[in-house]
């Protein structure tokens, strides 16, 4: 009786550590729900651009490093089109010094961003990372100085749990941010 019991007992330990081990630390419907948000808030910068989310978020877990979001981005809405399909050098400028002016912008969007996932994303270990990748769309005409073409913005999760706490110069000192 004794030896049937340690080896049920075995067995249910063998099965709840290969259960535990398939199981994801963070879910779908978790990313989904962060990724949906990511979308309203990039969607709702500007309301003179209708297009400026390119498609929707798309979030992963990975284990070990930590959930990465992606979103592809039009700054501004672009002035070329069927029946505009000549483009002035002056409204090239135009263009270019809008892009400019709102990269700043997109940057403190996506560091308020990573804080409020990093609320959201309370199944992610802490000493693990929340990115956020903004990938800005760009025209083969168009002038790119000073402009990026992506933007990461990334820290580990308990800090920025903490710093979200501490105010908006607790979150700059945490959050790294870069471009390429």
């Amino acid at each position: 009786m004794k030896k049937i019991f340690l080896s049920v007992a075995l067995l249910l330990v063998v099965v709840l550590s290969l259960t535990a081990a398939t199981a994801p630390r963070v879910s779908r419907p978790l990313l989904v729900s962060v990724e949906k948000s990511l979308d309203e808030r990039i969607k709702t910068l500007w309301d003179d651009n209708p297009y400026l989310l390119l498609g929707t978020t798309r979030g992963v877990y990975l284990e070990n490093y930590g959930a990465v979001f992606t979103a592809e981005i039009e700054l501004v809405l672009n002035p070329v089109s069927l029946m505009n399909a000549n483009i002035k050098k002056d409204d090239i400028a135009k263009f270019h010094q809008k892009k400019l002016e709102r990269v700043p912008i997109l940057k403190k969007a996506l560091r308020d961003a990573l804080v409020a996932c990093a609320s959201s994303l309370d199944t992610v270990p802490p000493e693990e990372t929340i990115t956020i990748v903004a990938f800005l769309a760009r025209n083969s005409w168009e002038d790119m100085t000073g402009i990026p073409t992506q933007i990461t913005v990334q820290a580990p999760h308990k800090k920025l749990l903490d710093a979200k706490n501490a105010g908006a110069a607790a979150v700059d000192a945490i959050v790294r941010v870069s471009e390429n």
